[in-house]
Order: structure tokens, then sequence, then C-alpha cells
């Protein structure tokens, strides 16, 4: 789970990477789960909930500037 506090510390840059991340790694938890190889399905709720966190400290940052 990342924490807000640790994505309003990096920069843009570092920010959108951590999204990028996120979202490889999303992508690879619904594949699992196409093909019943996920046993954690919270583990998809968590994800998605870090990227829309990400993607929001991301648009306060590049509306602050």
């Amino acid at each position: 789970m990342t924490k807000a506090a640790d994505l309003r510390q990096k920069d843009v840059a570092g920010v959108t990477a951590e999204i990028k991340d996120l979202q490889k790694a999303h992508f690879g938890l619904r594949m699992q789960k196409a093909t019943q190889q996920l046993t954690n399905v919270r583990s998809l709720r968590v994800t998605r909930r870090d990227i829309a966190r990400a993607k929001t400290i991301l648009a306060e940052k590049q509306a602050a500037k």
C-alpha cells in the first residue's frame, strides 16, 4: 500500500513512475484473476485505490505549478 505522505515527497516524475508501476501490477493481478490463479482478490481493490491516490496527488502537484 502506498502512503500519501510518501507520494507527496516525490516530484512529478516520481509520482508518474509510481503510477506506471502500479498500473503494471494491477494488470498482472487482473491476468491472474482471469486465469483463476489469484487467491487474494482484495489486492485488486488495494492497487486500484493506490492508483487513484497517486493520480490525485499528481493532479494536485500539477495544479500547484
